[in-house]
């Protein structure tokens, strides 16, 4: 009895060893790339392009922050962003909801094909249609603005973001809207004052999706802008790149500056964000 009572012991031991080891690997494959990032951003050129490069930096400089700010401008490519991925969010939000609300709670013809086609337009590779939403673009007038990226990144963050609040608005009872329409309210009425504040997680977790996808964009922001002061952030580090040539102090720190909101709005929605997406993923 002893005897599989002390295998049973170091099989449990054994097995939390492998999952604290497996976990530490998945740690460092995940932080690591961010510190030497970091890292990078205050050293030294000298140190930087040497030989051997140490795992911790020897001296400590901001040259690369300040280059970043002043000669590269990232204040004004990081206010660029901002306004559009704030904009984006905003009317995806908008937009989404009220598409997963006509979708989940009302009945009529078609209904179902939209609801499949919904995922279907999202599944669309950007890089087939960055040409065709050019000449669109070009043709209204809105080339080499920022609303011509704000209107191209709604093509892909209200499909995704639609179909993820259908999963999470048919998870919520109908009971409650029916009662309140009873009471007198309106259809409009209970969606505003019943079921968006019930589905607020699932709104967070869309809107941090919009943010994010917004936010990282690249090769709509390079086609659609040929200004050096209408750029976003990605564009700029890009620009830091030239032939075979990569300025490594500057796009890490420029690099770094770009990482932060992103990580300060995860952190102050992150329990949202985790119940909104679980909850987005429940089918009624």
């Amino acid at each position: 009895m002893n005897f599989w009572r002390e295998q049973y012991k170091l099989q449990r031991l054994v097995r939390r060893t492998l999952f604290v080891m497996a976990l530490l690997i998945f740690f460092i494959w995940v932080v690591f790339p961010f510190y030497w990032m970091v890292a990078t951003s205050v050293r030294p050129n000298a140190e930087l392009y040497a030989r051997r490069v140490s795992l911790l930096p020897q001296q400590f400089t901001l040259e690369h922050y300040e280059t970043e700010l002043n000669r590269y401008q990232f204040g004004v490519r990081l206010r660029n962003s901002l306004v559009v991925a704030s904009a984006t969010t905003i009317l995806t939000i908008t937009v989404s909801s009220l598409g997963a609300f006509s979708v989940t709670r009302m009945r009529y013809r078609g209904r179902a094909t939209i609801a499949r086609s919904i995922l279907f337009v999202y599944l669309i590779p950007g890089s087939l249609l960055f040409i065709p939403l050019y000449i669109i673009v070009y043709t209204v007038g809105l080339a080499n603005t920022l609303t011509s990226l704000v209107v191209t990144y709604l093509t892909f963050s209200i499909p995704f973001c639609t179909w993820m609040l259908m999963g999470y608005f048919k998870a919520i009872p109908k009971d409650m809207e029916e009662a309140a329409m009873i009471d007198g309210c309106t259809r409009l009425q209970t969606f505003y004052k019943i079921l968006l504040p019930l589905s607020a997680p699932g709104l967070v977790a869309a809107g941090i999706f919009a943010f994010t996808l917004s936010w990282n964009e690249f090769l709509y922001a390079l086609i659609f802008i040929t200004s050096s002061r209408l750029q976003t952030v990605p564009v700029g580090l890009a620009s830091h790149i030239v032939a075979d040539i990569y300025m490594w102090g500057p796009l890490m720190a420029g690099s770094t500056m770009a990482a932060i909101p992103v990580i300060i709005l995860y952190m102050l929605a992150q329990r949202a964000l985790v119940q909104g997406l679980f909850a987005g993923s429940v089918r009624g």
